[in-house]
């Protein structure tokens, strides 16, 4: 964790994903520069896509809301036609660019605003994407529910983690609000009930099995915010016994630094919480590709400094000589406009 902080037009798109068969796929060629980004609606303009292309990532993540596609008359009909648009559009394919590109969705390409493990279509919605995404067929995701997923990259002594949480498929519901809008309580509640999950069982287990892989950085995707406190919008901490269990788990998985990567919400923001003795979690969210929350103040226990409300995709850079990593939010110019460095040790 960290030391230090400064303020076509077919469905089946040929897309290079990188593939997760059995153990974590590794691509030998270390990572220097990792760009990500969510909330990419296909029914706007896409110009953040030059800068995305002209920083030249090695590695894009899709936190999610990579189409908007919201199910609205009992099928799947009108997220299949997301995707068709998405394909064809200039701007995604100008991402699509990068060496090597990985992908989670949220609750917007899941088929539901906010939606979770109840959704009756969350199969059918899975099937869109796994083909959208062109995941191979020996693919486990192809072979159980849920999108999640880990990649390793780079050889031993510069090895990069990435791992990709589904926090649509299994998750319990949320507790309602008891005063919409309010600050801090706008849509919901925590809810301290044991019996409610993020991840479910089978996810959990995965997980504590993939922190056991050796790394030298640790990235973490998950759509929705882990740190931010403050708000009653989707977020781990209305799970607060399943934030908990995530925190823990992290700071018993070794010394590589760890940062999650999160989208979602519409705006950017760094967030540090502690999770043990002398760990410290880093969080970046990078929202929106083209979908921003202007003008929006939030302000919470763990966030560093503002929001920053206009289009934006975030970045990891990584000097594998030196050992260290920034991590940024930069605007649709390509320019940082907040970051925070990560000690990668010896």
């Amino acid at each position: 964790m960290n030391r230090c902080c400064h303020l076509t037009a077919s469905l089946l798109l040929p897309v290079a994903v990188a593939a997760c068969t059995g153990a974590a796929p590794r691509d030998d060629d270390a990572l220097t520069r990792i760009a990500f980004g969510s909330c990419f609606d296909q029914n706007l303009e896409q110009p953040i896509a030059e800068a995305v292309e002209a920083y030249r990532p090695d590695l894009f993540m899709f936190l999610g809301d990579n189409v908007y596609g919201d199910v609205e008359d009992g099928s799947v009909g009108n997220l299949r036609d997301a995707y068709e648009d998405q394909a064809q559009n200039a701007g995604f394919a100008r991402i699509l660019e990068a060496p090597r590109v990985v992908a989670v969705w949220d609750d917007h390409d899941f088929g539901v605003n906010d939606g979770g493990g109840d959704f009756a279509l969350k199969r059918q919605a899975e099937a869109l994407f796994l083909d959208f995404w062109k995941v191979p067929a020996r693919d486990p995701r192809r072979a159980r529910q849920g999108l999640y997923a880990s990649f390793a990259f780079g050889p031993e002594g510069r090895r990069v983690q990435v791992i990709l949480l589904d926090t649509r498929t299994f998750r319990s519901p949320l507790r309602p609000t008891d005063e919409r809008d309010a600050p801090g309580k706008e849509r919901y509640l925590p809810d301290p009930s044991p019996d409610k999950t993020m991840l479910g069982a089978a996810q959990w287990r995965w997980l504590e099995e993939v922190l056991k892989e050796p790394a030298d950085l640790r990235l973490i995707g998950s759509s929705t915010q882990v740190a931010a406190d403050g708000h009653g919008f989707e977020r781990w901490g209305n799970l607060p016994g399943e934030r908990a269990r995530l925190y823990e788990l992290l700071a018993r998985a070794g010394p590589a630094p760890t940062a999650i990567l999160s989208g979602d919400r519409h705006f950017a923001a760094i967030y540090r919480v502690p999770i043990g003795e002398g760990r410290t979690l880093w969080e970046v969210t990078s929202s929106s590709l083209n979908r921003p929350w202007r003008d929006r103040e939030e302000a919470g226990p763990n966030q560093l400094g503002p929001l920053y409300t206009g289009e934006n995709f975030g970045t990891v850079e990584i000097d594998w000589q030196a050992r260290r990593a920034v991590l940024a939010v930069n605007d649709m110019q390509g320019k940082r406009v907040q970051e925070v460095e990560l000690d990668l040790g010896p």
